[in-house]
């Protein structure tokens, strides 16, 4: 038996004994998605795309499927779209887990902000799971977002969890000209949980795209983030990674300017701890007709201890002649001079630790419009780096 077969086995007894969708069109969807898992697999470190990122963890685990039942919170004029209205908008079946995900789907979340509307309330969608008895768990949350042409919303995805389990997420956005998307996704899950996730906005003319990616939680985490921009769209990426002990977080981005005038702004910041792994991959792509774009990508990282490892790649695919695109990545540690400056000052060595690295991340939190999610954030950030400084 070949080692695929032998990860994928588990999964095609799942799938056979799965009951069929009630509507043709997406059974053939998840059919042909399932066909397309198997004939990948599950990536192995030998694949460019996880070079330092190894899912075996994932593979080689039996989990229990489960009934993914998010808790969603939709504010006036938001409207929740029928399940056999979807199709596969944005997303292929290239990436391996995004094919698990369609194969495997048994809802998905179907949301529509009609044109020209203006939503003051942020769209909450909450994800928790939990272990029980058994084999741990696996959900495959499916979400959908359109925007209309001229309409502004605010969305916020939370994960979280108990115990050990498996978190397949794919979120899809699309957004129609001059629409305004503030999106936000806040990563607590339980440290015994897998995570990998990914998210594909499609931006209309003159669209304003931002989306915020704090990743906190996991064993081990992996986010796909991608945008492609249309003439004169804004995107901005923004990410917070910490992570310590054995933690494994891997962020991958992709930014693609397919037509003129396009603006892109992305900032990723790391903390690492402890033995902890993090992997940034941020490719810029500028198409051939693409041209006066003007993109910036930025990676920086802090590391608190010796044993802790980051892998930082920015890429820049530039195929147009008249654009301005830089890019830049930094790994540090903690700046000695401010450290003697702040116990100069009757402030205990690890106190001064603990501002130092909070004041490192208040960059990317301060980003954050939602006041309950900065709030929220704030306080676990305190806690996390106070906790730290008392050991």
């Amino acid at each position: 038996m070949t080692a695929v077969s032998e990860q994928t086995g588990q999964w095609l007894e799942e799938f056979t004994n799965q009951k069929p969708f009630d509507t043709p069109a997406r059974e053939e969807l998840r059919r042909a998605a399932f066909s397309r898992f198997l004939e990948m697999g599950f990536p192995t470190t030998h694949n460019e795309e996880w070079r330092f990122t190894n899912v075996a963890p994932i593979a080689r685990r039996h989990f229990q499927r489960q009934l993914w039942e998010p808790k969603v919170e939709l504010p006036a004029g938001v409207e929740r779209l029928p399940e056999h209205e979807y199709r596969n908008w944005l997303v292929g079946e290239q990436h391996p887990f995004v094919a698990l995900n369609s194969a495997f789907m048994l809802h998905v979340v179907m949301l529509r902000v009609p044109r020209g509307a203006v939503i003051q309330e942020p769209i909450r969608i909450s994800n928790y799971a939990c272990q029980n008895a058994g084999d741990p768990p696996v959900v495959h949350p499916r979400i959908v977002i359109v925007v209309g042409a001229g309409a502004h919303c605010t969305i916020v995805e939370t994960y979280a969890g108990t115990g050990t389990y498996f978190t397949n997420a794919v979120t899809e956005i699309v957004a129609g000209d001059r629409a305004v998307v503030d999106h936000y996704k806040l990563q607590r899950e339980s440290l015994e949980a897998f995570h990998v996730a990914t998210l594909q906005a499609q931006l209309g003319r003159s669209t304003n795209f931002s989306t915020h990616n704090i990743s906190l939680g996991a064993a081990l985490a992996r986010n796909d983030v991608g945008a492609v921009l249309a003439e004169g769209s804004e995107a901005t990426l923004n990410g917070l990674y910490i992570a310590g002990g054995t933690q494994h977080v891997d962020n991958h981005t992709v930014i693609d300017h397919a037509m003129p005038h396009g603006t892109s702004h992305e900032l990723y910041k790391g903390i690492l701890d402890g033995k902890a792994e993090a992997v940034f991959n941020g490719r810029i792509i500028v198409r051939k007709d693409a041209q006066k774009t003007d993109s910036k990508q930025t990676n920086k990282n802090l590391v608190l201890s010796d044993n802790a490892v980051i892998n930082t790649k920015p890429e820049l695919q530039i195929l147009a002649d008249d654009v301005r695109c830089t890019h830049g990545a930094t790994i540090g540690q903690l700046d000695a001079e401010a450290m003697f400056y702040l116990q100069s000052r009757g402030i205990g060595k690890g106190d001064a630790r603990s501002l130092l690295t909070y004041a490192f991340a208040q960059d990317v939190v301060d980003r954050i419009k939602v006041q309950s999610l900065r709030d929220s954030l704030e306080r676990v950030l305190f806690e996390k780096f106070h906790e730290h400084s008392e050991q």
